[in-house]
């Protein structure tokens, strides 16, 4: 989950599905990506996070959504709202979702995967990097 749905998070989302795509795995995963704003609805990512991803042989369909209140949260969501997830989480009867960031499993200990809106190409392939690590990182501790 991120702020505007259209950087980090369909990064990680396409990463993730590509993983679990390769290893075969789709089945016994969901992979979607949400935002805490609606500021995005119905976007397509940011050009240059689909440029990266593209760089990488890997494609996306996705349009920024918002998180709803109902929703099983699957949260990967950015350091300044995390605080926000958790809180609409509590709202939630019965939600069994655990709330970390992804940053939590990067072998590199980068816990904060910084948001590339305002920077570079550059910037935008430090998070795919970023996303690689945690979420080949994360599937290996869940698989």
């Amino acid at each position: 989950v991120s702020v505007g749905n259209i950087c980090r998070s369909p990064i990680a989302e396409a990463v993730f599905r590509k993983l679990v795509t390769d290893e075969k795995l789709e089945n016994k995963w969901m992979t979607d990506s949400a935002a805490v704003s609606d500021w995005n609805v119905g976007r397509s990512p940011d050009a240059r996070a689909l440029s990266c991803l593209r760089n990488h042989g890997i494609e996306t369909a996705h349009k920024a959504r918002q998180v709803e209140e109902k929703e099983k949260f699957m949260g990967k969501p950015n350091f300044l709202f995390y605080r926000d997830l958790k809180r609409k989480s509590n709202q939630v009867s019965n939600c069994k979702a655990k709330i970390e960031l992804l940053g939590t499993y990067d072998p590199q200990k980068q816990l904060i995967i910084e948001d590339p809106y305002y920077g570079s190409e550059k910037d935008f392939e430090t998070v795919y990097e970023q996303c690689v690590r945690c979420c080949k990182a994360f599937l290996e501790k869940f698989h």
